[in-house]
């Protein structure tokens, strides 16, 4: 059985330029789709202690070691068939590098620059980083480039969660309004949810996000939920995990980077900025793109997915 490490922290986002220490926990999880041409292997991921909830229990891992020093000494002594580098930090590129194997695919460090640099079939996801306008125009999904960049065959292949919540569908509609600190121009404004709240009322059951202080409760409520009216963000790739319907606002960010296995509706926002989508974490414009996202359009949305007339 061939023995695979794949190294995925989440400080980097593999088809962003940002990085950071604070783990991307849904660059993280999408990232699960590699996991299908390895299933009959040994694998190994190494993550970030934050995400290592969404890892937890997945069936095709054999091991999940959280990235602190011990780990790092212990793999620069391991032997492996192939290292899968998905972080773009200079330190963790150096470290996959220090790692005995046969085959490497993602990102590798240049000795000389002391840089991070792609391996021949990442080069183009690490010029998606570098160039915003190739980012925008890209077309292709982010699952799809993962997958090329083994190798393997695009085929639909879904995330892998390996959690099993503990909650059934209670509610028709989960609104996941919460946004992280790193992008806060992808929130919707609050009484755009207000708005939403009183065109379901008599209609849907609805539940506001819960699980604020804790991934597996979170995990708990959107499993709870038929339907996830969702931004851009780690809730959005767990719904799609959980198999959920999706409604998704999109701003800032390029909805083509998605692939939403037939499950989702996506909704731009109704006004003539001609920086849609920026891909930057703050905005320059007098009014966030977001807050023209209206409430009519999205319950009409809602209603496609949950098939109400």
């Amino acid at each position: 059985m061939a023995k695979v490490l794949i190294i995925k922290l989440g400080y980097s986002e593999t088809i962003d330029p940002e990085i950071s220490r604070t783990s991307s926990l849904g660059d993280v999880l999408r990232t699960t789709v590699i996991l299908y041409p390895f299933k009959d292997n040994h694998v190994t991921w190494l993550v970030d202690q934050a995400a290592y909830p969404l890892l937890e229990g997945n069936p095709f891992i054999k091991r999940i070691l959280v990235f602190d020093l011990a780990t790092v000494l212990q793999l620069q002594r391991e032997k492996f068939d192939t290292v899968i580098n998905l972080e773009k930090v200079p330190g963790v590129c150096a470290l996959a590098d220090s790692i005995s194997a046969w085959r490497r695919y993602g990102f590798r460090f240049d000795e000389l620059k002391g840089e991070a640099e792609a391996y021949d079939r990442c080069e183009y996801i690490f010029d998606l980083c570098k160039d915003s306008e190739l980012k925008k125009a890209h077309k292709g999904s982010w699952q799809q480039m993962l997958l090329e960049v083994v190798g393997a065959k695009w085929d639909g292949q879904e995330y892998v969660l390996g959690y099993k919540p503990k909650t059934q569908e209670t509610y028709d509609v989960g609104l996941n309004w919460a946004v992280g600190s790193k992008w806060p121009n992808k929130a919707w404004p609050k009484e755009n949810w207000e708005a939403l709240k009183k065109l379901m009322e008599g209609k849907y059951s609805y539940s506001m996000q819960q699980g604020l202080d804790s991934l597996h409760k979170y995990m708990d409520w959107i499993n709870s939920c038929r339907l996830l009216v969702t931004n851009d963000s780690l809730g959005l790739h767990i719904a799609l995990a959980l198999r959920k319907k999706v409604v998704v606002l999109y701003g800032p960010t390029n909805p083509n980077e998605t692939y939403f296995y037939g499950r989702g509706e996506v909704l731009y926002p109704s006004v003539d900025y001609d920086c849609v989508p920026c891909l930057a974490p703050e905005c320059t414009q007098p009014q966030v793109c977001m807050q023209f996202i209206r409430p009519e359009d999205v319950i009409q949305r809602i209603d496609l997915l949950l098939k109400v007339k």
